[in-house]
């Protein structure tokens, strides 16, 4: 599909929010910069501010701390192999684990694309770049949700079927869902299901309407980005020519891997997602 992107990943070219422009620059959150905005520990070109409710452009120099604002860290994109058990949050009140509880020290701050529960695992994109994480999360960017899901009975083919016209559950409307049954067993079976708009517990609900707890739910790509190889709680960055691929921007430069990306290329962004590799799927399998 043509997709123009809606974003650009280069410099701060227009004013914008001045806690957008210190979480842009990695110190700390959006709601943690007008925390120390109201602690008088911002100013602006030298002069201590007390609100959030403040525009700054690119010449205006900002300062935290008495330090000035790092320059903005290139846009960068992780797969993550989510385990089941860990929120997918910075702050659960239930002082539950969270993914930023068990992420390896070596990474940025960073945030997630969309989420997955608690009791779902599988492939979860990380980044640092809140544009980039909003435009991948669009249902207008038209990326499909790709999952293996066990669930228990038996399945019936037609009613996986039906899906693809879209399911209506306690008023809730959820759009296309492609579903194959891919293995019937004794008690349970393994489905392949592919959904686009991700709304919360999607897949769990559609199960359950039609008579199936789901047993295990592993995301295994996310549009063009696959699970592959991950194992329980891996990182692995995605080079940024491989990202400017599929969103149809402007590649960085050949020799540098964490460039900037601009969106200055007005193309298509090409989905092609590679099967997971066999021995993925396998050891998916036997667990």
């Amino acid at each position: 599909m043509n997709q123009k992107p809606s974003f650009t990943l280069d410099k701060d070219t227009e004013p914008e929010r001045i806690a957008k422009r210190i979480a842009r620059a990695g110190i700390c959150s959006r709601r943690d910069a007008e925390a120390r905005i109201r602690d008088g520990r911002v100013a602006v070109n030298g002069e201590i501010i007390n609100s959030p409710a403040l525009n700054v452009t690119p010449s205006d120099v900002v300062s935290v701390d008495n330090k000035p604002l790092p320059e903005r860290e290139p846009a960068r994109l992780w797969r993550y192999y989510k385990p089941r058990g860990l929120v997918v949050s910075a702050r659960d009140e239930k002082n539950r684990e969270t993914i930023f509880d068990k992420l390896p020290g070596h990474l940025p701050r960073v945030m997630t694309v969309g989420r997955l529960d608690m009791d779902s695992e599988g492939l979860l994109l990380l980044t640092n770049d809140g544009d980039l994480a909003r435009h991948l999360e669009l249902p207008s960017t038209g990326w499909s949700r790709k999952y293996r899901v066990r669930v228990q009975g038996h399945v019936n083919e037609e009613q996986l079927a039906s899906l693809a016209k879209g399911v209506t559950i306690d008023g809730i409307t959820y759009g296309q869902v492609i579903a194959k049954l891919d293995r019937q067993m004794a008690s349970n079976a393994w489905l392949t299901m592919a959904i686009r708009e991700g709304k919360n517990r999607e897949i769990r609900r559609i199960m359950e309407h039609l008579g199936h707890q789901v047993s295990r739910l592993i995301r295994v790509s996310y549009g063009p980005f696959q699970l592959g190889d991950l194992d329980d709680g891996e990182v692995e960055q995605i080079r940024p020519r491989i990202i400017a691929d599929q969103l149809g921007l402007a590649p960085p430069g050949p020799n540098d891997d964490r460039a900037t990306l601009t969106a200055s290329k007005r193309g298509q962004h090409a989905n092609h997602s590679r099967k997971p590799p066999r021995r993925k799927i396998n050891k998916i399998r036997r667990r």
